[in-house]
């Protein structure tokens, strides 16, 4: 019979950005170190940068500026699922109730990012 533990109640516990990316070998920890001495703004220019040097540094149709608010919730929203225990904990965290939590999950469709790291 199974008990009720803190662990069989976790619904977000073991969803680790830093432990999928890993898994897939996208980073390893000296690439971290590496991240870890950059700000978050240095950071976000330097992806956007390499992603434009593809298209000769233009990235024309793409409204970079109105969309940077949808990547930030992605990008925060995938980090309250991976530091905190439940979903629940996750919206608090955020500031949400639980049906906004809920829906804003829905939206970013995060649980089939880490549904591909359980595969792993």
């Amino acid at each position: 019979m199974k008990t009720n533990t803190s662990k069989n109640r976790s619904t977000t516990s073991n969803k680790s950005v830093i432990s999928y990316l890993k898994s897939k070998n996208v980073i390893n920890d000296e690439l971290l170190v590496l991240i870890n001495n950059l700000t978050l703004e240095d950071l976000i220019a330097i992806k956007l940068e390499l992603s434009s040097r593809l298209l000769n540094n233009r990235l024309y149709g793409f409204d970079i500026w109105r969309k940077s608010k949808y990547i930030v919730q992605e990008a925060i929203l995938k980090y309250a699922i991976s530091t905190t225990v439940s979903k629940k904990d996750a919206a608090r965290f955020l500031g949400l109730t639980y049906t906004e939590f809920a829906k804003t999950f829905r939206k970013f469709k995060i649980d089939d990012y880490f549904k591909s790291s359980e595969d792993i």
